[in-house]
């Protein structure tokens, strides 16, 4: 091998490495790895470190045409951590040919300034959705939504972009790229969070925008037979886990954030804090898996002993409770019962500390082990939410106290387990079965 090969496989480790440190797993960092380097061959003749944010955003578009929003998803933070983390280059803006140089031309407005005015409008959404306690995930979410809208409008100042201008993206999402409507809701969202909280102004009336259709899906829900197969099929501690899915109802996200102190074994209790829509709920943890729990509590306070032998930072508290307790992210009770393998960096204030588990992980194997028990359905963790909800309404379980354990804030949500079991306040039989 040549020493430019040699040089080009250089490269391209010391980005894995890159990746690895910021908490992405061994999949994600040879996935990360992939896109970059289809990135590079993209445009060839022009260096990576001369690209320009129009030559990223076709690569991406391409990329969403072909493989769908979430594979595009993982190609934008690849390449993201590939100019900020690893090269640490802004995108050069575009050159005065395009279309958003053309219109900051007619602005008086040089390249160089634009570029500083969408950093700025980012760093300033950032800044905004940090104050209010959003979640990394929404972080990340808002800020790409934001990317694709200006740049879908060639990097025009958004104040002049205005209704008309949400309206006819929004319209293209439905029409031409065909998203799902949560997804056109998610950049709904996104862009009225910018005007009314960052921009602080009133976009006007877009309301009339091609709304994409919402299809009526009916949860997949799988027999109890069919739970006990997929949990046969299943490791430690993965078979704890989606025994909470089932056995306690609670969403992947509740699961893997589960902290010491949210469980009581003794009273067979679990507190489920800062649920979805940043609601508390209590619910059971089945005598099935106190045993479990107990083992698993014992395994992560050997990984939070050797942690605080080496003087690792703490896990991860909420801003307002780290600035109130300071110490708090290093005592037990606050320590995540599945933590993760390896140590991570917070994307937000860049420390080394130990974070839960991958959601990812846990998804991959209850996939894996619904294919090999052979269950015919579209199983997956949300599946077990379903089926925990499904299972007691059958067992005669009030509504009302299946919606508190669910976490619905209006039964009208719980109800759609009624149209699962088919039977609206009596059993329905089928007309078939009354043969002699």
């Amino acid at each position: 091998m040549d020493s430019g090969q040699d040089g080009v496989k250089r490269f391209w480790g010391q980005y894995a490495q890159c990746v690895a440190t910021q908490g992405r797993t061994d999949d994600q960092v040879k996935e990360y790895v992939g896109w970059s380097e289809q990135f590079a061959k993209s445009v060839p003749g022009v260096p990576i470190r001369n690209r320009t944010a129009a030559q990223v955003h076709a690569f991406l578009n391409r990329t969403e045409t072909a493989e769908g929003p979430a594979r595009a998803a993982a190609a934008r933070d690849a390449l993201a951590i590939l100019y900020r983390d690893f090269l640490r280059l802004d995108l050069k803006p575009r050159k005065a040919t395009d279309a958003g140089i053309s219109a900051a031309a007619d602005r008086r407005c040089t390249p160089d300034e634009l570029h500083k005015k969408w950093n700025d409008l980012l760093n300033s959404l950032r800044t905004e959705i940090r104050t209010r306690g959003y979640s990394i995930r929404t972080e990340h979410t808002y800020l790409q939504w934001v990317e694709r809208f200006l740049m879908f409008h060639a990097l025009k100042d958004p104040v002049r972009i205005g209704a008309g201008g949400i309206k006819e993206y929004l319209s293209y999402l439905a029409e031409t790229r065909g998203v799902a409507a949560g997804t056109q809701n998610q950049a709904l969202c996104a862009l009225a969070f910018l005007y009314t909280s960052v921009l602080k102004m009133d976009p006007g009336e877009f309301s009339d925008f091609t709304r994409a259709k919402r299809p009526q899906r009916r949860p997949v829900v799988l027999t109890q037979e069919e739970v006990m197969s997929l949990m046969q099929h299943l490791e430690e501690p993965y078979s704890l886990m989606a025994g909470l899915l089932y056995g306690s109802g609670l969403r992947l996200m509740e699961c893997v954030r589960l902290r010491v102190k949210d469980v009581d074994v003794v009273s067979r209790q679990i507190s489920v804090r800062d649920g979805k829509g940043k609601k508390d709920r209590e619910t059971m943890l089945a005598d099935k898996y106190v045993k479990p729990m107990k083992e698993q509590i014992g395994k992560a306070r050997k990984v939070f002993d050797q942690d605080r032998a080496k003087n690792i930072e703490g896990v991860y508290i909420w801003p307002s409770l780290d600035r109130k307790y300071p110490n708090a992210g290093k005592e037990w009770i606050w320590q995540y019962i599945f933590p993760a393998e390896r140590l991570s960096v917070d994307p937000r204030t860049s420390k080394v500390r130990r974070h839960h588990i991958d959601e990812n992980s846990l998804q991959k194997q209850v996939k894996a082990a619904a294919q090999r028990a052979g269950i015919a359905k579209l199983a997956h963790c949300h599946s077990l939410r379903h089926s925990f909800a499904t299972h007691l309404l059958e067992s005669g379980t009030d509504i009302r106290t299946v919606q508190e354990l669910m976490g619905h804030a209006d039964v009208s949500t719980t109800m759609i387990y009624t149209h699962v079991l088919n039977r609206p306040g009596f059993k329905v039989k089928s007309p078939a079965d009354r043969w002699s």
